[in-house]
């Protein structure tokens, strides 16, 4: 039978990326996202290797709908990518959005938690399951204005680990991706709400930033080894960023 993959967050940036590199690699495409008719590009340009599922992973109903869906496929769910996620705000702790705060950690901890849970048995059954996160160099490094969005990640990298640990037993490897600066159509966009100026700004100087298919060519790595071995975390940056506050921008 045909491996399926499971791809949230497949609308746009890494997870398209990644949508569209899976198909390659063989497997069939679940492409799952909140925006159907970018789904439906997508599933459209990779042909018949994939299958668009428009998903809410904040939605518990939303989550069990998609979960029939991949139940009725004709394969088995080998691979499971969270990358749904995403930061909003560049506030300082004591004037933090609370809504802002509240989302982040919805889609980025709560959005693996439903996910994982959800699609964990069929993965199980397979005998072959592997989940990788996307999370960030934020699931290890702090920085200013970053406290919502660090939170969030460090909890998704507690829930990652707490996994491995829980399912040690049961076949199904439990990787992460923690990507540095990441250039992409929409993530910064979408955190400075819409501010083109500002979003650009990030990116100032630096020169070849990582792109999603950066990040899709590494998962794909991640999920093709032989299932004995298991990627606990996997750091990837762009030369120029040495560390979180250590990027070189050239004038």
């Amino acid at each position: 039978m045909q491996n399926i993959a499971v791809v949230t967050g497949a609308s746009s940036g890494i997870g398209a990326a990644t949508a569209r590199r899976l198909a390659r690699e063989g497997y069939h495409v679940v492409a799952a996202a909140r925006r159907a008719d970018r789904l439906d590009e997508l599933v459209k340009e990779i042909g018949p290797a994939a299958t668009a599922v428009e998903c809410d992973i904040t939605d518990d109903a939303s989550v069990a709908n998609l979960a029939t869906v991949v139940a009725g496929l004709d394969g088995a769910l080998t691979l499971l990518v969270n990358n749904a996620g995403g930061a909003r705000g560049l506030d300082p702790v004591a004037t933090g959005a609370v809504d802002d705060w509240q989302w982040m950690y919805d889609v980025n901890v709560l959005g693996t938690l439903r996910m994982t849970k959800a699609l964990l048995p069929a993965l199980v059954a397979s005998g072959e399951g592997t989940i990788i996160a996307v999370g960030s160099t934020a699931a290890f490094t702090v920085y200013e204005g970053g406290g919502g969005y660090t939170a969030a990640k460090h909890a998704q990298a507690a829930l990652v680990g707490t996994l491995r640990l829980e399912v040690v037993d049961k076949k199904v490897r439990v990787m992460e991706i923690d990507p540095g600066m990441v250039r992409t159509d929409e993530f910064s966009l979408n955190r400075f709400d819409g501010d083109q100026a500002r979003a650009d700004a990030i990116y100032d100087g630096v020169k070849e930033p990582l792109v999603a298919d950066d990040i899709a060519d590494c998962i794909a790595f991640m999920a093709t080894r032989p299932h004995h071995v298991n990627i606990d975390k996997l750091v990837i940056r762009p030369i120029a960023q040495a560390a979180q506050h250590k990027v070189h921008r050239e004038k």
